[in-house]
């Protein structure tokens, strides 16, 4: 089976912050390439002709699908000549749902007859996300992700949720398998607000 923690190891001592969501999937996508040249690594796959839904990174070679969230806190930091200037994303109760739907769709995936293996992750320097919220009645209480929740079954907002929360978002999350949700120290830049970074990586089954 694809090991996960390895992979976030061996990326973390070349590319401890990455520009973008996008930057992080070459770079995970070009890591795995050099790990498995014949996994014949695809981005932005089509797995479904008639549907509008597209996989981050595709490993048609072992059947592994990939779908990854690069959530930020406002950063600025400079590497090795670099300059990096991370944004204040915010928005984290959308984002939350946004994750549970990546892990969601991958586990649509079950129907294809070559999938064997997904995995959502989700990489930030925002610490809201691993820790527990400070109030049980937040609007996204069901779908929050911090150390240790065990996430299953149907999800839903608050009836307490701003329409404008909401729109385009309304329907449940609904997950057919059980998941516990375990955080991953990815990289410490240094002292200072959001300089740290970890991963939460969910692995769904296709067979």
């Amino acid at each position: 089976m694809f090991n996960v923690t390895s992979l976030m190891d061996t990326l973390a001592q070349d590319r401890p912050v990455f520009h973008s969501e996008a930057d992080f999937q070459h770079a995970l996508a070009w890591c795995i390439h050099e790990r498995i040249p014949d996994g014949g690594c695809r981005l932005e796959f089509k797995p479904f002709p008639s549907k509008p839904i597209y996989l981050d990174i595709w490993l048609p070679g072992i059947g592994t699908a990939f779908e990854l969230k690069y959530l930020s806190r406002k950063l600025n930091f400079f590497r090795e000549g670099e300059s990096f200037a991370l944004r204040n994303q915010g928005a984290q109760d959308i984002r939350r749902y946004d994750f549970l739907k990546d892990i969601q769709r991958l586990e649509q995936l079950r129907t294809l007859p070559n999938v064997l293996a997904g995995f959502a992750i989700l990489l930030t320097n925002d610490p809201t996300y691993w820790n527990p919220p400070l109030s049980p009645n937040t609007v996204d209480a069901a779908f929050r992700l911090h150390e240790g929740r065990t996430i299953t079954g149907e999800m839903t907002w608050s009836e307490r949720a701003a329409a404008g929360t909401t729109k385009g978002r309304e329907e449940p999350i609904r997950l057919n398998g059980s998941y516990v949700l375990h955080w991953h120290d990815y990289a410490d830049l240094g002292e200072g607000s959001y300089q740290r970074l970890r991963y939460l990586a969910v692995q769904t089954t296709g067979k």
